[in-house]
């Protein structure tokens, strides 16, 4: 399975090399923004995607059209996750993983409770860390993390271990790596996206490369009822992890295959900007035309535009007609007021 998983990243990152900076710019700003996405989606947590998109564009200097206003919170997931692949032959530390802890969560606070942020958990032994899911009176305990008295010397073990252990394969070693933090649970919240940040760390390793292709968490986000159930039976199972790590390379497999989507994205957003390289665009219409190529939901009504656009529905209703004007937008067949509208491919 290890062979045949390290076949498919060697075929992806060769086809990438044939593409051309600008296209493996674009689809590696594509695989970030859906990496930072599908992770904070596992936790049940939905970002903007036009800001996430936005964020790591300017943070990776790159100019492209519609660029959107960002908060503090997406900011935050969007520098962990960089600075986790981008800067991936830097060694882990505690401190480093204490800012990628504060990144998450700016005020201090997961949701309306206050956290100990920035600093391994400091629970006491008779309020144990546990994973519980059910109604009150009803709970079931899915797993019991190591009590913090512990935490110290397993993470001083767990970062020891990742900066030098270079025997080991580098896909086998993000495996063990997501499964080994997350067991020892040494945060408040954020767990789970840490651990996935630092699994796309070692698989950037494993790859030589700061530019992310494949999306590991997209897969976990698509199998998560799958992902917890095995994480669950392995942490409450002996210390043989070969099933995790049998799912684990199952997962990445699939994350390889269905890269192919990315890249057909990719390639009919590139082609689309080639085509309309001269033609005269307002921002909303950079915005919304960029929003369409991203497979947008639904239908695009005047209604939506001037929503996501920001402005009055006279305005989206003229930036729309301008659209039809130069051959970019038609109008789905139908009609009446809420009208729908499609790029003409």
């Amino acid at each position: 399975m290890l062979a045949e998983v390290r076949h498919r990243q060697g075929r992806l990152l060769g086809r990438m090399e044939g593409m051309g900076f600008r296209l493996q710019a674009e689809a590696n700003l594509q695989t970030l923004t859906l990496d930072v996405l599908k992770s904070s989606e596992i936790e049940g947590e939905l970002l903007d995607a036009g800001q996430v998109r936005s964020s790591i564009a300017r943070r990776l200097g790159m100019d492209i059209a519609g660029l959107i206003p960002v908060d503090r919170h997406v900011e935050g997931v969007v520098e962990m996750m960089l600075d986790a692949t981008q800067q991936y032959r830097q060694a882990l530390s505690a401190d480093r993983l204490f800012g990628w802890h504060a990144a998450l969560f700016p005020t201090g606070r997961s949701g309306m409770y206050k956290i100990t942020v920035a600093a391994w958990r400091d629970n006491k032994e008779d309020d144990p860390m546990q994973v519980i899911s059910g109604a009150m009176g009803k709970e079931k305990i899915h797993f019991q993390a190591p009590d913090a008295g512990r935490l110290e010397e397993e993470m001083t073990h767990f970062i020891n271990w990742f900066n030098e252990d270079t025997t080991m394969d580098g896909v086998l070693k993000a495996g063990i790596a997501h499964l080994w933090f997350v067991t020892i649970h040494p945060f408040d919240d954020g767990n789970g996206r840490i651990a996935r940040a630092i699994a796309d760390m070692q698989l950037s390793r494993a790859d030589a490369s700061a530019q992310r292709f494949y999306s590991m968490s997209t897969q976990i986000r698509k199998e998560r009822s799958t992902y917890y159930n095995i994480l669950e039976a392995t942490q409450k199972g002996s210390m043989d992890i070969t099933v995790w790590l049998t799912w684990f390379l199952q997962c990445l497999g699939r994350a390889l295959e269905a890269t192919d989507e990315t890249l057909a994205l990719v390639l009919k957003k590139a082609r689309f900007w080639e085509k309309h390289a001269a033609t005269i665009l307002n921002e909303r219409q950079q915005l919304i035309l960029n929003k369409l190529l991203d497979n947008f939901e639904g239908k695009l009504n005047t209604s939506k535009w001037a929503k996501i656009a920001k402005t009055s529905q006279d305005t989206a209703l003229r930036d729309i007609q301008d659209l039809i004007n130069k051959n970019i937008l038609k109008k789905e067949p139908g009609g009446g007021r809420s009208t729908g509208y499609v790029l003409i491919d």
